[in-house]
């Protein structure tokens, strides 16, 4: 018998991701990027209204190309502004253009962004083990540290709740509880 982390129990999405996302561990830049901006999506949302946009999103945002991004014009931003199908907030928008910016200079003076974020952990995913979801924390010293991190770097909507979500994302951080049939110790 399969068991899940409560969350994931919501949807067919929310069971996709927590099964093969959601704690693993990726150094892909262009996974990063895209949860980086979809997790900015979420602020004030629920992370299921995120995952049903997701497809959404990858269109709208030429499959998080964030190269392509970082050149978005004022005729784009207004483009996406006006798409019902993703979330369309301004702030939001102009902070995903401005992150893919700031994420191509991280690259350049990191070698990449992935050497960047997860040398907060010395490349080593951080396992908790929490037997009830209502255990893990929204924030910790860590993602305080690097929300600070990525401010002072030029990032926007870059706040510890979602870094620390983001890390979860990414695998920084495995929250999953311990009877959850995807727990795992990953060494990278």
């Amino acid at each position: 018998m399969v068991i899940r982390c409560d969350w994931a129990a919501t949807s067919s999405l929310m069971q996709d991701y927590h099964d093969h996302e959601w704690g693993k561990p990726t150094h892909n830049e262009k996974e990063l990027y895209e949860l980086l901006v979809l997790e900015s999506m979420q602020a004030g949302l629920s992370w299921s209204t995120v995952l049903d946009k997701r497809e959404n999103f990858r269109t709208a945002f030429d499959q998080f190309d964030y190269q392509k991004i970082a050149h978005y014009d004022e005729n784009k931003i207004a483009e996406l502004l006006a798409n019902p199908q993703i979330i369309r907030n301004r702030l939001k928008i102009r902070a995903a253009v401005n992150n893919a910016q700031i994420f191509l200079k991280v690259q350049e003076n990191y070698g990449s962004f992935a050497a960047y974020i997860w040398s907060f952990v010395e490349d080593k995913p951080i396992v908790n083990h929490w037997q009830t979801f209502s255990e893990v924390p929204a924030t910790t010293d860590l993602s305080n540290q690097i929300s600070k991190e990525l401010k002072k770097l030029g990032f926007k909507f870059v706040g510890p709740t979602i870094i620390y979500s983001f890390m979860q994302g990414i695998g920084m951080i495995n929250d999953h509880l311990e009877d959850c049939s995807f727990k795992y110790e990953t060494k990278l």
